[in-house]
């Protein structure tokens, strides 16, 4: 069962549907450009997303690694994500944070930053692929794997903090950059640790910034365009044709450089915003579907559970559902490669694992919510349509656009749901540019220097990739650029395990903390315990 056919994307988890230039001079550009870059994509995402097997049903190993990283960090933090979920939400209202903290945003902004890059079309479309091919119950596994990732999150975003740097102006930098260079030079002692450490994190960095130029933004700017122009009436409507998609492109550009000119503080700020809309406007359209179905609510979760333990219906069977649900959820929250940990690092702390635990939310809200709404919205709506699709799978192993599946339980309640889908997908890319515009730009600065000239620079190229990627679809590009930001989670994780002490010793030191008062919140000049050198580093 070729499930990267169905499911493999950008973090996001959009299909691999781009629009690319109509014809003529640019669409020869397109040609000759995805002509070199097939066969280099090819060969890396044999690597990356190649596929092992498992009683006759195949999956790619890099779902394997990223699910088996969240078991082991579960069990070795002693079930985090459920033992510090009321501490997180304490953090997260600032009820232990203080005005004076080093740092750049709050706890609720780096969160919803962190978010805004990981919530997106895949979880519309990726989930209708999802429980198309694996059935109502690849719903159970979605979630399970969403509560696993929780704790790699953990992991990485305390480390991010911990790590950071801090540069004259205030502003900081954190992520796999810094805790691969900083953290394996400080477990393996000398020269070999230090050369390690560096080559590692200056890996980290190239695979962050190809990605940011090419998933993080082209493949963005590119759904917009198409969802704009279906639902403007397609090829005949008034934005057919590559002037339209340009001029599309253009003003995604300047609406996102207007927002990262400002850096991480505007960011956060624009985030804390956006995202908690889109998810109210998403999710109060599952609801309703939901409660015009109120009477088929058991009947869902019935299916869901069942489906999950027999895999009734499904090709695989239960082996086969587990497989597509972790498959969506490790793909789509993100947990483990090492790109979330970059806007978490920039929150006003004195303690690493405070952020370790507000970035638990990220893959709760991503997985366990979000995706969690879509799928029961298509299970309950229990569209023809949806079955019709799922059995032309198990047939003929060929499924439909997710969006559509998504779509067709919506309109069972909402006819006019395209629009609000329009609505989501724009803002979904708009927020997705936004935070890997940032993520890239720490990319960039830490290969190519930090400089005012250096980041205007960078940002100048991101945002002239918005254009190109609106008109432009570069398949091969793209899909390189998705691969490259796999294999960064091969490199992420093993730095996780060999940091994971580190981040035992942060929360200890937290919750020793606590206990004695000092981690409570006070006033700008109150006494609290001193910052480790590693927090106060200058660069």
């Amino acid at each position: 069962m070729a499930l990267m056919q169905q499911l493999r994307s950008a973090p996001e988890g959009v299909p691999a549907l781009a629009q690319g230039a109509e014809s003529g001079f640019l669409g020869t550009v397109e040609e000759k450009i995805n002509a070199v870059f097939d066969p280099i994509a090819t060969g890396l995402g044999d690597f990356v997303f190649g596929e092992v097997s498992l009683f006759g049903i195949s999956f790619p190993w890099i779902v394997a690694w990223l699910v088996l990283a969240g078991a082991v960090f579960t069990l070795y933090f002693g079930l985090i994500q459920v033992r510090g979920l009321r501490l997180a939400l304490q953090i997260l209202r600032g009820r232990h944070s203080r005005k004076d903290d080093p740092g750049e945003i709050t706890h609720f902004q780096a969160l919803t930053s962190a978010v805004s890059g990981t919530v997106g079309l895949g979880n519309i479309a990726g989930v209708g692929v999802a429980v198309t091919i694996g059935g109502a119950g690849a719903t159970f596994w979605m979630v399970l794997c969403g509560l696993l990732g929780m704790a790699s999150k953990f992991v990485e975003c305390t480390l991010g903090v911990r790590y950071r740097d801090h540069h004259p102006d205030g502003s900081v930098s954190g992520g796999p950059m810094q805790y691969l260079r900083k953290g394996v030079a400080e477990r393996l002692p000398g020269a070999t640790g230090r050369f390690l450490g560096k080559a590692l994190a200056g890996l980290a960095a190239a695979m962050i910034l190809l990605f940011g130029i090419g998933g993080g933004n082209m493949f963005q700017a590119n759904q917009s365009v198409i969802q704009l122009r279906d639902i403007t009436g397609g090829d005949d409507g008034p934005l057919a044709g590559d002037g339209s998609a340009l001029a599309l492109g253009v003003v995604l550009a300047l609406v996102v450089g207007v927002v990262i000119i400002g850096g991480i503080k505007s960011i956060g700020r624009v985030t804390s915003r956006l995202v908690p809309a889109m998810a109210i406007v998403y999710v109060t359209g599952c609801l309703i579907v939901i409660l015009f179905n109120v009477t088929e609510v058991p009947a869902a979760f019935g299916a869901i559970l069942n489906g999950a333990f027999t895999g009734e219906g499904v090709v695989g069977g239960v082996v086969g559902a587990l497989i597509v649900g972790f498959t969506r959820a490790a793909f789509s929250n993100e947990a483990g490669l090492g790109s979330a940990p970059i806007a978490h690092s920039a929150v006003k702390t004195r303690y690493p694992a405070t952020e370790g635990l507000v970035a638990l939310f990220e893959p709760f809200i991503d997985t366990v919510v979000v995706c969690t709404m879509t799928a029961l919205t298509i299970v309950i709506a229990d569209t023809q349509f949806w079955n019709d699709a799922k059995a032309d799978y198990a047939a003929n192993g060929t499924t439909v656009d997710g969006v559509t599946v998504t779509s067709s339980a919506f309109e069972t309640v909402l006819p006019w749901f395209p629009i609000v889908l329009t609505v989501a997908v724009v803002l979904f890319a708009i927020s997705t540019m936004i935070t890997w515009a940032y993520y890239g730009q720490k990319a960039w600065t830490h290969l190519f220097g930090r400089s005012r000239l250096s980041e205007r620079v960078y940002q100048t190229v991101f945002c002239a990739f918005i254009v190109i990627g609106a008109v432009l679809s570069f398949g091969s590009v793209l899909a390189f650029t998705d691969a490259v930001l796999f294999l960064l989670a091969l490199i992420n994780i093993i730095g996780l395990y060999l940091l994971a002490p580190v981040v035992k010793r942060e929360l200890a030191r937290f919750r020793a903390a606590l206990r004695s008062g000092e981690g409570e919140g006070v006033e700008p000049g109150g006494q609290g315990d001193e910052l480790e050198p590693a927090d106060r580093t200058t660069a």
